[in-house]
């Protein structure tokens, strides 16, 4: 199966790395935009259902409670990760995402990563470090999903 999730706390990069997965030639999808996160912040269900119906090859990013439902659609669930610290400087410097620009905000990101980040570690197939160039990133999340990497 072609189908990858690419999950982690915000700041660990996600967004960049599906934006470089999608400038070569992947289907991509961020779940932070265009409504696919619902306002009790877990994914549209129906929405995520289809498009996973619809897309044997897509490369999915997002981090939400029900997540765990879908994770049988998916090759392999990539946990992408950084230190925390690298975490809120990413987040407070980015220009595509205001989330942790505040304090409230940050004092959040640091609790999701001890409370959250263990959980997304023992369901994930592959965990990557963010620090790593976006290139190798790619490179292997690409490799994952690939449909000769299916399990």
């Amino acid at each position: 199966m072609g189908r990858v999730l690419v999950t982690g706390m915000s700041g660990t990069g996600k967004t960049t790395l599906l934006e470089e997965l999608a400038r070569r030639g992947f289907h991509t999808v961020d779940t932070d935009d265009d409504g696919w996160t619902l306002a009790d912040g877990s994914w549209d269900a129906i929405r995520m259902a289809a498009l996973l119906d619809r897309h044997p090859d897509v490369i999915v990013s997002g981090t939400v409670d029900n997540q765990v439902d879908f994770y049988d659609r998916f090759g392999n669930v990539v946990l992408l990760s950084v230190p925390l610290d690298i975490a809120l400087q990413r987040v407070s410097t980015r220009v595509n995402n205001p989330y942790g620009r505040t304090e409230p905000e940050r004092i959040e990101i640091a609790r999701y990563t001890e409370e959250v980040e263990p959980l997304l570690r023992q369901s994930a197939t592959v965990e990557l470090d963010g620090r790593l160039p976006v290139p190798e990133l790619a490179d292997r999340v690409g490799a994952l999903a690939a449909p000769s990497s299916s399990p």
